[in-house]
């Protein structure tokens, strides 16, 4: 399902440090007729319209509310139907078979059949193109067709157990054959930028420029449900601060990033109200131990020494996650530990006791003295193969002050065990640039997942290293293990629960020993909403420490109305749910991967 990340995306915690004022609203808004639903863009922005091709959160997120998925997803993480009425599959779970709805149109009034579901899954099965952003989702399938119209048959190699969430409003969209077709042969620059986009959602895309907003009209005729705004505006801001500004003065309605320190300065201002959800994503120090190709064709500059693991442990022993939650998040978070975040507690993972690599720098330096990396007189290492000293590049977001602290710990902590390190900000596009090339030894970067993990867990296997030409890689980190391989096959393949988690348990345990993603820590999810002229966005309740569930945009902002002045503002906190005609009532569903894949401020480079 996932959130999936991503090319690299600015930092969550971005914010400047001088005051900013709040950018005005775009004038397309004024231009229009009826109410508006005025929300912050995922920080991530969207790297391209284009479904096939897209890894930011951003173009997520707008994929979800202008396309169809087979599936949705409630609360709790569990399938629902969306496009998709039924499913049933086979004795052996080799084959899957999907009902599709009856009667719907694509916005362009052509019929939505299965044959559309089957074009969009066979494309990225068979074209290298189209497989970059989702190709491991498919990887297991042998065939797909639509037997009727209304009938999507899914064969695999092997019993597929995350078969429902390979197609949800954050995944795999299904987009119309009749569009798209006509692009096969230009896939890898069709920007998908003629507006109306023809699909079909809760939302239509009427218009979108970049790096500013995304405009989308209502569907008043979605069969789960109109939304009951006429428009939804999603802004960018280039900080935090801009977009909290926004909230506060009444230009935007709600905001879903921003820093502790906002956070809690939002906690007693007049009809505004700010909340937790746990943390479903990380932020992390990938280290390149060498970059390959998938023929293993050795790419980059990565330091020779970080392809040694003593080297790598060592750099985690010697940072202080602990320090980075209190002084970074102000506590609004965890330590890092696990490769899956917390919020999805039936993947939880901690290591065999006596094998956690916590703060020690002490043991980071008996290491690296054993391993033979010896100090000179002005306390930086030498490596024994080259004799040059150990001098590490840490490439950072030039516009987080998260990034700016995080590295700046990260410096002083290996300085104190002979690493000298050099910071080296960038902006977001020469990030991915040096990420896909293998150009840098060390990146910050950050990802997330939705309920089910096999997204996230599948960009470290060895598929997902770029070709030769340095297309169609979804790494971030370049890991291949043939073990982490085998097991990620086995994962998908065990239906019991209990037999599932204790295999990702298992991989998660080989990449925590790689050390080639450093998890730092997960932080807690932070977003305001006005009372006064927004209900129904927000749903849940709140647990006994305060910490509401995980928000997620496709039924929040489809559910969300205008707030009278006048009325009560308190902010709604009934469970929102839509009834699908006979089928099932469905809850809060989409962006569930909120940050499957590079999420704004904080994901992915």
């Amino acid at each position: 399902m996932n959130v999936r990340i991503p090319r690299r995306a600015a930092a969550a915690l971005a914010a400047l440090a001088l005051p900013i004022l709040a950018l005005p609203l775009p004038t397309a808004q004024a231009d229009d007729a009826g109410t508006t639903l005025r929300v912050t863009m995922d920080t991530s922005g969207v790297d391209t319209l284009n479904p096939f091709l897209a890894y930011f959160d951003g173009a997520l997120d707008i994929f979800g509310q202008v396309y169809p998925s087979l599936n949705s997803l409630r609360p709790d993480g569990s399938a629902v139907p969306y496009l998709a009425d039924s499913w049933t599959t086979s004795a052996d779970k080799l084959s899957w078979t999907f009902k599709i709805h009856k009667g719907l149109k694509w916005s362009d009034g052509q019929p939505i059949t299965a044959e559309d579901a089957a074009w969009t899954l066979n494309l990225i099965m068979t074209n290298e193109t189209a497989a970059t952003a989702n190709g491991s989702l498919v990887r297991n399938f042998a065939k797909v067709a639509a037997t009727d119209a209304n009938t999507l048959v899914i064969t695999t190699k092997d019993p597929q157990s995350n078969m429902l969430y390979v197609s949800t409003p954050s995944s795999i969209p299904i987009v119309p054959k009749h569009i798209w077709e006509k692009h096969t042969g230009d896939l890898k620059s069709f920007k998908n930028n003629s507006f109306p986009l023809v699909g079909y959602g809760p939302w239509k895309l009427a218009t979108y420029k970049t790096e500013q907003y995304a405009k989308l009209d209502a569907n008043k005729d979605f069969f789960l449900g109109a939304p009951k705004f006429d428009h939804l505006l999603e802004q960018q801001y280039k900080s935090t601060d801009a977009a909290v500004a926004a909230l506060r003065s009444g230009q935007l309605d709600y905001v879903t990033t921003m820093n502790s320190t906002q956070y809690n300065a939002l906690q007693s201002e007049k009809n505004v109200k700010a909340f937790q959800t746990p943390g479903h994503h990380w932020s992390a120090i990938e280290i390149n131990a060498g970059a390959k190709t998938r023929n293993e064709k050795a790419i980059g500059t990565a330091n020779p020494v970080l392809a040694d693991q003593a080297v790598r442990t060592a750099i985690a022993y010697a940072t202080d996650k602990k320090t980075l939650v209190k002084k970074v998040l102000n506590n609004l978070g965890a330590p890092g530990v696990g490769y899956l975040p917390p919020a999805w507690s039936q993947w939880a993972w901690t290591p065999e006791p006596g094998e956690a690599t916590d703060f020690d720098p002490a043991k980071a330096n008996a290491l690296l003295d054993e391993a033979g990396y010896k100090k000179g007189k002005d306390g930086i290492r030498t490596a024994p193969k080259s004799g040059k000293k150990m001098n590490l590049r840490l490439g950072i977001h030039s516009d987080s002050t998260g990034d700016a602290q995080i590295s700046s710990y990260v410096k002083g902590w290996l300085k104190d065990i002979g690493i000298e390190v050099t910071i080296q900000p960038f902006g977001m596009t020469k990030l991915n640039d040096n990420l896909a090339k293998g150009d840098w030894d060390m990146l910050m970067d950050s990802w997330g997942t939705g309920p089910d993990p096999s997204y996230m867990l599948g960009i470290q296997t060895c598929d997902t290293r770029p070709q030769d030409d340095g297309t169609s890689g979804s790494t971030d980190a370049f890991h291949c293990d043939k073990e982490y391989d085998r097991l990620f096959q086995e994962q998908i393949k065990a239906f019991d629960p209990a037999e599932r988690a204790r295999i990702v348990g298992q991989m998660q345990d080989i990449l925590y020993r790689h050390n080639q993603d450093m998890i730092l820590y997960y932080d807690n999810g932070l977003y305001a909403a006005r009372t006064d002229t927004v209900k129904g966005l927000v749903s849940g309740k709140a647990d006994a420490a305060g910490v509401m569930p995980t928000q997620l945009s496709f039924w929040n902002y489809t559910k969300a109305a205008p707030a009278a002045k006048s009325a009560d503002s308190s902010m709604s906190t009934g469970t929102v749910a839509a009834g699908v005609g006979a089928v099932a009532v469905l809850g809060v569903v989409g962006g569930l991967a909120v940050r499957r894949r590079k999420a704004g401020a904080g994901d992915r480079e």
